[in-house]
């Protein structure tokens, strides 16, 4: 009952998404249109399971002085056509990021869906994490809807080099759509969208949110929370497994996220353990025993190239003598030494 309810409340979070986003890729040119006053945008809803989805056609916020911005509608890639269209896909690079330290990680509590900062340790983690991608392009920012992974996307992006300005896209709303409208070509061009989804939030931990994880283990036994914790389809008091999370966060990356790498966009995801994780496992074609034994570390970006309809794994790169990094791939070398002539 309390993962249902859950999901009926963060389903309000999903007006913030926005898919198919139209611009300036620091490697070459996409599509940027402008469409007529009074265009209306039209938010169906479906079901998946146990889980709600919401279809969109949106795209980026556009701008000139003649214009009023708005979004504009681009289709995605049917399902139908993934197939063939991965056979054909630009390389593009993939960055997750975990969060930080959150204040109540640093405190020994099961966190969850609440929505928690970072530390200082946390904001740290998240400027390091900045500079180990801070060679590597990123033309779309998506994030869950929780404070913790976004404030680890905005302070990564401070250390990048291209310094453009990550921007929130905010759809809740008429009023929010108007108010947050950008009116300069100029400055669209130097920005990166950023969207929040609840569907890439951490695993919902029901009735052990809020518990010192110790305490909880000396409560019910150290098993039986380790068996909530680290089974792939045990789920804790009116919570989620991980099988629940993956649900969820890998029909938004495969629906919403794998298009984009498909055209050619180069993506980073600032999520959690667990939303991560499950990603991961569809990347990688983990097992659901494989999974489980998978540990990430707070604000360690893990870089992937999609190309030709795969997945590669690159690690973290580690600045400022990532070297390595730009060996794997000419594109990545050629956007180095783009930036090297950029900013000498």
């Amino acid at each position: 009952m309390a993962t249902a309810v859950f999901h009926q409340t963060a389903g309000t979070l999903q007006s913030r998404q926005l898919i198919n986003i139209s611009g300036v890729s620091d490697l070459g040119n996409f599509s940027v249109r402008l469409v007529p006053r009074g265009f209306k945008v039209d938010i169906r809803l479906s079901k998946r399971g146990n889980y709600g989805s919401v279809e969109r056609k949106f795209g980026v916020i556009q701008a000139s002085t003649s214009s009023t911005p708005v979004f504009d509608p681009v289709s995605s890639p049917s399902n139908a056509s993934t197939h063939e269209s991965r056979k054909k896909s630009n390389e593009a690079a993939l960055i997750l990021i975990r969060h930080g330290e959150s204040l109540w990680n640093e405190k020994n509590l099961f966190t969850g869906c609440v929505d928690v900062p970072l530390t200082k340790k946390g904001v740290e983690e998240a400027i390091e994490a900045g500079k180990r991608i801070s060679n590597i392009p990123v033309d779309l920012i998506f994030t869950s809807s929780l404070i913790r992974a976004q404030m680890t996307a905005m302070l990564a992006m401070t250390q990048h080099r291209r310094r453009k300005v990550p921007i929130i896209i905010h759809n809740e709303s008429d009023q929010a759509r108007t108010w947050s409208q950008i009116y300069s070509q100029d400055t669209i061009k130097q920005s990166i969208p950023v969207i929040a989804a609840w569907q890439l939030n951490e695993r919902m931990y029901g009735e052990l949110q809020g518990l010192n994880k110790q305490e909880t283990a000396d409560r019910f036994g150290k098993e039986k929370v380790h068996e909530w914790r680290r089974s792939y389809d045990i789920p804790p008091p009116n919570g989620e497994s991980l099988e629940m999370c993956a649900q969820r966060a890998v029909a938004y990356f495969k629906e919403n996220i794998e298009p984009q790498l498909l055209s050619g966009k180069n993506v980073m995801i600032a999520a959690h353990g667990n939303s991560l994780r499950s990603i991961i496992m569809y990347l990688d074609q983990l097992t659901s025993q494989e999974v489980i034994s998978l540990e990430l570390s707070t604000g360690i970006p893990m870089l992937y190239i999609f190309k030709e309809g795969k997945f590669i794994r690159r690690g973290s790169p580690v600045a400022p003598t990532e070297a390595g990094v730009y060996a794997y791939t000419r594109r990545l070398a050629l956007y180095r030494q783009k930036l090297d002539e950029m900013l000498h």
